[in-house]
């Protein structure tokens, strides 16, 4: 957190309701950085680098990913495409929102190329019989559903 409120009333309840640090301005350029160091250090340690949704579970360090027992393999921007996904569980993903993560400026938002990139993601997670992770949300754009 960074204000100009000063008193320890101030700091002691902007650290009780969530900052993970509190800087007091002015402040010296040099300690904002040195404070935005420590806390990428602290959350680094912190991270796992599986991320699990439902029975699916991505390895960020190794790009494996697994639906149960059964390996997936991905194209690179199929794995951006869900690696995004799954730091979004359950959340609805607009089109665009992909767009922007997985391509440059220069994608023209008219092609229905993340629909294609959806449908190929489907069809190498789901198998039959197995609940569909990726939903359709009509209007909006898709889901990732932890089931």
């Amino acid at each position: 957190m960074l204000t100009a409120k000063d008193t320890v009333e101030d700091r002691v309840r902007g650290l009780d309701t969530g900052a993970d640090d509190y800087l007091i301005k002015p402040f010296a350029f040099n300690e904002l950085l040195a404070r935005v160091r420590a806390l990428l250090r602290r959350e680094g340690m912190a991270k796992s680098p599986e991320l699990r949704v439902g029975d699916l579970t991505l390895n960020t360090l190794t790009r494996q990913i697994w639906r149960g027992q059964r390996s997936i393999e991905l194209t690179t921007k199929e794995y951006v495409i869900l690696e995004y996904f799954m730091h979004h569980p359950n959340v609805v993903v607009t089109r665009t929102m992909i767009e922007e993560h997985a391509w440059d400026y220069d994608f023209d938002s008219l092609s229905n190329l993340v629909d294609v990139y959806i449908r190929r993601l489907r069809r190498k997670i789901d198998n039959k019989g197995e609940n569909s992770l990726i939903q359709t949300v009509r209007g909006a754009g898709y889901r990732l559903k932890a089931l």
